[in-house]
């Protein structure tokens, strides 16, 4: 028998004598269990328990004739289908297995609720060690927490903690971009009609935190290096789109400013006509 392929069948999962038995099995065709046995070089007993556990492995079909069982070897196509399939699974199991031993860690997920929930949110934002990327409601928050600016602002601007954020074009998001330079923060307004949101979302370090302000105050920090870095993704690109955005507005403003400065100037006075000097004949 071919040594290598006898070695592939064991590398596949087979004994030796379970290799043995499925190569006769496929050189002979269809074969009572004695030409099997013949050919795979060991006794029929032994030949016809391989072969059922062949059977129970999908490997063999069989069939009755004249009181004689005769057994068939699967194509060796289906066996490489099946093994490659086998191949697939363990694949996608990978990361089970990773999780088994520790090398992939869940996300942490903490939730919070109501406002001294919430107020422990903001509190670990003053943990970070990167700027906070954020999408806020400047209305929203300081409706709960009045003294917002007092308890969180001050703190993160005392602890040179920078923030980037994204927020409606509103009165209360014009009254806090006025003040960034104070506040270590650029702020990026966006017209709230398109673009209205009135939760709070903020992504520093290894963490998204997420605030609800509607019907009841409630809150998560997800702790993720995988999830914080895709939202850091998402948030450029809304960064920029923002600063297109403000560009664009700011172009139409000027324009309209333009035209209402044209509209409101007087009209020019008409000037009178001089008739030229008569010159008189020499």
């Amino acid at each position: 028998m071919d040594k290598q392929l006898i070695d592939i069948l064991i590398s596949l999962g087979l004994t030796d004598k379970e290799s043995k038995v499925y190569l006769a099995c496929t050189q002979k065709g269809t074969a009572p269990v004695s030409d099997i046995a013949h050919i795979a070089g060991i006794n029929r007993v032994t030949a016809y328990d391989i072969l059922e556990k062949l059977k129970q492995k999908g490997l063999v079909s069989f069939f009755n004739q004249d009181k004689i069982r005769y057994f068939s070897s699967i194509n060796p196509e289906i066996l490489l289908e099946e093994f490659e399939k086998r191949t697939n699974d363990l694949r996608r199991s990978i990361p089970k297995f990773r999780r088994l031993t520790g090398e992939i860690n869940h996300p942490r997920v903490r939730y919070f609720e109501g406002l001294e929930g919430i107020k422990l949110i903001y509190a670990d934002t003053l943990t970070s060690k990167t700027d906070i990327l954020n999408y806020s409601n400047s209305y929203e928050i300081r409706i709960h927490w009045p003294n917002y600016d007092d308890e969180y602002i001050a703190k993160r601007v005392k602890k040179k903690i920078f923030l980037k954020g994204i927020c409606p074009k509103d009165k209360a998001g014009e009254l806090v971009h006025a003040q960034d330079k104070s506040a270590c923060r650029e702020m990026r307004l966006l017209p709230p009609k398109q673009f209205d949101f009135t939760n709070e979302i903020n992504i520093y370090d290894d963490k998204v935190a997420i605030i609800s302000f509607k019907d009841e105050l409630i809150g998560m920090i997800i702790e993720s290096s995988e999830i914080a870095n895709s939202q850091r993704a998402i948030f450029n690109m809304c960064w920029q789109f923002a600063e297109i955005t403000q560009s664009t507005l700011r172009q139409a403003q000027g324009k309209l400013r333009s035209a209402a400065i044209f509209r409101d100037s007087p009209a020019p006075r008409p000037q009178s006509k001089v008739a030229p000097p008569q010159i008189a004949a020499p």
